[in-house]
């Protein structure tokens, strides 16, 4: 149907800043939202150090739900859409809006409560209201129902790619005249079980997150909510909404390799399916948001990738994950929020903790610990998740 889609409204929950502009600040600031965990007990635990959302009160935001009623990363996601439209201007929403809402864990807090409750008394019958929380398919309806939405009500479980996975299904859904607008993003909490997962596997750094560091050594759980407003650029031009940026097209690909080892060859595929499918070509983008987790190994893949595409001097490309550490399901929601607002305010997040950089990522900018004001007219935001599942989202400034 040829509708172009926009972005009018962000709302993000992090630890680096509630709403649009104070996580705006928060970016160009370059501030820092880590720190000692409090969510749970860390006793046994090397790293102890995450991005926690510490003073979130979703009953400060939420109209509709009741927080007692929900997990905590369904009040992430609801309370990031009660923002973004609220953003937008368009609250209430029409009728013909869906949501959509990526995730990796989903409400594992209600079940690490109740395996913690048969550990300490015995397996028996879970607490009710806990087994209650537990579908991971109630961050979708808790978006529809804080908004009193009829439209479609979607929960993606594509781990750490999700939000891009939920913005380009978005996407899809308006181009294809399936919904007029759809407010989409993700949501993940901090629990000891993701914590102790990672953990396992040797990924996680002590104190701080630093990607494309020479010294880099792993990624810093995170958690929080966002989600954006995608509408028709003649709607929002209609009602006289700000438009952020343009959704320019999207692109997924699949490894199919191995469990969790990136693989630069599919990746490199997925950026240029992107731009075939934005129309834009590699000499067009002016600034890359990165997956940029601060693992050693997806760093390399990551930077290869984008070489064996843009040349050897890609456009600057920070990892935002440096400030918020990594949120998982929400992390590119977060991205796509950041290449947002890098296009409509022209200014480029930078990496923090950025010290020596690492001279197998010759050529890369990472925009080190300082954000820079510039233009931004094409921005590509980048998700790569354990399964090999890779989602690429571009934006631009709509002319």
């Amino acid at each position: 149907m040829n509708r172009r889609v926009v972005i009018t409204g962000i709302g993000p929950v992090s630890e680096i800043g509630v709403g649009v502009h104070a996580f705006g600040e928060g970016l160009r600031a370059g501030r820092s939202g880590v720190g000692p965990i409090t969510s749970f007990d860390t006793t046994g635990f090397e790293r102890v150090v995450a991005g926690e959302v510490r003073d979130f009160r979703p009953q400060d935001i939420l109209r509709r739900l009741s927080p007692a009623d929900w997990g905590r990363s369904s009040l992430f996601a609801a309370a990031a859409a009660r923002l973004a439209v609220e953003d937008a201007g368009i609250d209430p929403p029409p009728t013909r809006t869906a949501a959509v809402v990526g995730t990796t864990t989903g409400e594992l807090l209600p079940l690490v409560d109740i395996t913690a409750s048969w550990h300490e008394n015995g397996i028996g019958v879970p607490d009710r209201e806990a087994a209650a929380k537990l579908p991971t398919s109630r961050l979708g309806l808790a978006v529809a129902e804080e908004l009193g939405l009829r439209g479609e009500a979607v929960t993606l479980g594509t781990a750490c790619a999700a939000g891009n996975y939920a913005i380009g299904h978005a996407y899809d859904l308006i181009t294809l005249g399936e919904a007029d607008v759809a407010v989409a993003g993700g949501a993940d909490s901090v629990n000891r079980f993701l914590h102790a997962g990672f953990h396992r596997l040797g990924a996680l750094t002590a104190e701080r997150c630093s990607p494309f560091d020479r010294d880099r050594s792993g990624i810093l759980t995170a958690e929080g909510g966002v989600a954006l407003v995608l509408e028709t650029l003649d709607s929002a031009r209609d009602r006289g909404a700000r438009i952020y940026a343009e959704i320019l097209g999207w692109a997924m690909t699949c490894d199919a390799r191995h469990p969790v080892a990136p693989d630069a060859d599919s990746i490199a595929r997925c950026v240029r399916l992107a731009h075939k499918r934005a129309g834009v070509s590699p000499d067009q983008v002016d600034y890359i948001c990165a997956h940029g987790t601060g693992t050693r190994t997806n760093d390399l893949v990551e930077s290869t990738a984008i070489r064996s595409v843009f040349g050897e001097q890609p456009p600057p490309m920070s990892s935002i994950k440096s400030m918020l550490g990594h949120t998982m399901g929400a992390a590119s929601g977060f991205g796509a929020a950041a290449c947002a607002l890098s296009i409509h305010d022209g200014f480029l997040p930078p990496t923090v903790n950025h010290v020596t950089h690492d001279p197998q990522l010759a050529g890369v900018d990472p925009v080190p610990n300082r954000s820079r004001s510039t233009e931004v007219r094409v921005a590509q935001n980048n998700g790569f998740a354990f399964g090999g599942n890779n989602a690429i989202v571009m934006l631009g400034s709509a002319q």
